[in-house]
């Protein structure tokens, strides 16, 4: 018998259900993780290539690279041509490698999709596209509900955002790209759900007559919102759906640019663009472990010595050259985490010239991303008026998504449809579980 899996590849973390049509089942796929059923959709890849996901890829990533010898060497890149007045002449090219680099460690492979102008990234001697990556996961994934469940796996519905861009060519080309790395993952059969439109079918096994409901989908990458009527399967309708570009990544970012940087020398370096340089890179995660080169580690060294707030420029050395980078963004979202249930949280970071404190509260949160608030609620409101509905006439409003527990947002709902209708859901979960009620469809 042919097994058909609904899959969440989300921006932060993944998911695998299977529906029997009497019941959802969440498949335990990383029996490493506080919640088996919740895997990091994180990949690390070795030097020989032998690839690994969600704990695993960090245990092992942490294991091999935490505070490593280091070594470079020159290396010919290739050659470009330089034309001037009259002349014209090759000139080779060297980059400075470092050979003792164990492994690559990614994450964000959902937002990969969608980045305008990336395409893929070098990993050590191969090219890997982005849909090489999104592969590389989803067959590893693939493996592991396999394994769980004792047979093979020959088709799948995904999740995906109500808008990978707002462009539809984009928006197209993302979506094709995932197919394309589902048939190469091994199945043989791809279709896809919107994933507010999953959650909302999973909402619907718990209610007992129809409703008008909004899906409040907040995650990592995205928010997706869908208005629709639920409760009988044969008027099941969707009125509206929307989004934006706007999720649990940029509230991250928002919180180093604005509370972490002057750990690292922001404010106290000046007339130093290579060093600014560096500062900038550190909310970026692909672009910080570009800048551990012999080059800045010189430039780093020379300003410490010249007495150029020296501890926070250790602090950076130490970020960048002792790969602290995965636990410094770990341990941001985890205060930013915190801060649902609590009025203030500590983000702190120790590490040999890594000594960093920052006590945190709800409120300075609450303004470093108010902001993204207005956008938040233009977008919602905006989708409810597609519905043709007033907000008097939504039954229920149901949130999901980490980012959706974020009690800026949540009082924006309660403010809009009040509290009663406000209702919880399994925040990591409701997605795939109905992405595998869609696959029983």
């Amino acid at each position: 018998m042919s097994i058909k899996v609904g899959i969440d590849f989300g921006t932060s973390n993944s998911g695998v259900a299977v529906y029997d049509g009497q019941r959802v089942r969440l498949l335990p796929v990383d029996p490493k993780n506080v919640i088996p059923e919740v895997i990091k959709t994180v990949l690390y890849i070795t030097r020989d290539y032998r690839p690994s996901i969600g704990q695993e890829a960090v245990e092992h990533y942490y294991r091999d690279n935490v505070n490593r010898q280091r070594r470079f060497v020159k290396q010919w890149a290739g050659e470009i041509d330089v034309y001037g007045a009259d002349m014209h002449y090759v000139r080779d090219i060297y980059v400075y490698v470092d050979e003792l680099k164990p492994g690559r460690l990614l994450q964000y492979l959902k937002t990969a999709l969608r980045k305008e102008g990336y395409e893929g990234t070098q990993i050590f001697e191969r090219y890997y596209t982005v849909s090489d990556l999104a592969q590389t996961y989803l067959s590893l994934l693939k493996k592991r509900a396999e394994d769980v469940l004792g047979e093979p796996i020959h088709a799948v519905t995904l999740g995906r955002p109500v808008k990978f861009s707002e462009s539809p060519e984009r928006d197209h080309k993302a979506q094709e790209t995932l197919r394309h790395a589902a048939h190469e993952a091994g199945f043989k059969e791809v279709d896809f759900e919107l994933e507010p439109i999953a959650a909302a079918l999973d909402y619907e096994q718990s209610i007992h007559e129809p409703q008008n409901v909004v899906i409040f989908d907040f995650g990592g990458g995205t928010l997706d919102i869908a208005v629709m009527r639920l409760g009988d399967p044969n008027q099941r309708q969707v009125y509206a759906s929307g989004g934006v570009d706007i999720a649990g990544s940029d509230f991250d970012r928002a919180i180093i640019e604005k509370r972490m940087l002057s750990h690292f020398g922001y404010g106290q370096v000046k007339y130093h663009p290579e060093i600014m340089e560096m500062i900038h890179a550190i909310p970026d995660w692909m672009a910080l472990p570009e800048m551990g080169t012999p080059i800045n580690k010189n430039i780093l060294d020379k300003a410490v010595h010249a007495g150029t707030a020296p501890i926070q420029l250790k602090a950076l050395q130490g970020l960048i050259y002792n790969d602290l980078a995965f636990t410094f963004y770990n341990r941001v979202e985890a205060g930013k985490i915190a801060l649902s249930n609590n009025g203030a949280t500590i983000i702190s970071l120790e590490d040999k010239e890594v000594a960093l404190w920052e006590l945190y509260t709800r409120h300075q949160f609450e303004t470093d991303i108010d902001h993204y608030l207005v956008d938040v609620e233009k977008v919602l409101l905006e989708t409810i008026a597609k519905s043709g509905l007033e907000p008097g006439a939504i039954d229920a409003v149901v949130k999901t998504g980490g980012s959706s527990n974020i009690p800026l947002f949540t009082e924006m709902l309660t403010r809009i449809f009040g509290a009663e209708k406000v209702k919880e859901s399994n925040t990591f979960t409701s997605v795939v579980a109905g992405l595998a009620i869609k696959a029983k469809m």
